[in-house]
């Protein structure tokens, strides 16, 4: 018996679609990394009447892009590409407003996740118009978590809402 070598491709896609899909991909992850890391900044220091609420809520947001930058990550590494979310280079690119530092009051911190929600959403629907020429399946990865992150915004806003 002879062992032979088999070289399995870490992707079926073409690797031109598979960087052109990474392009849009890799930012989305490196927000949503942002975007948990500043939650639970606010989830540790909220303060106010609401405070129990709003705490919670933002674990739940936290939970959900951690997860979502999980869900984007994956398929870009399942196009066979690696992907950078180091800390660093979180820092470096994310365009997620800075979160101030210390305790806050609910309002503030509720209007300063909204914001960073949205300059995320931003990003996340660029990328959902150009993937709908390039790669239907991380479109729809990419659709997924916009309406997460949409109904989390609501979850935020409504707590702020006149």
């Amino acid at each position: 018996m002879t062992n032979t070598t088999v070289t399995v491709p870490t992707s079926s896609t073409s690797p031109d679609v598979a960087a052109a899909t990474a392009q849009f991909l890799a930012p989305i992850v490196v927000d949503l990394q942002a975007l948990a890391i500043n939650g639970k900044q606010a989830h540790w220091h909220v303060r106010g009447a609401n405070f129990i609420g709003v705490h919670e809520l933002l674990d739940n947001v936290v939970s959900h892009a951690q997860d979502w930058a999980d869900l984007a990550a994956e398929r870009v590494v399942a196009l066979g590409l690696p992907l950078d979310a180091r800390i660093e280079t979180v820092a470096a690119k994310t365009v997620i407003p800075t979160m101030e530092p210390g305790f806050q009051r609910s309002e503030y911190m509720i209007a300063a996740m909204v914001a960073q929600i949205d300059a995320t959403l931003v990003g996340i629907r660029k990328a959902i118009t150009e993937l709908n020429d390039i790669d239907l399946t991380s479109q729809d990865v990419v659709l997924e978590i916009a309406r997460g992150l949409e109904k989390s915004r609501w979850f935020l806003a409504a707590h702020i809402a006149e």
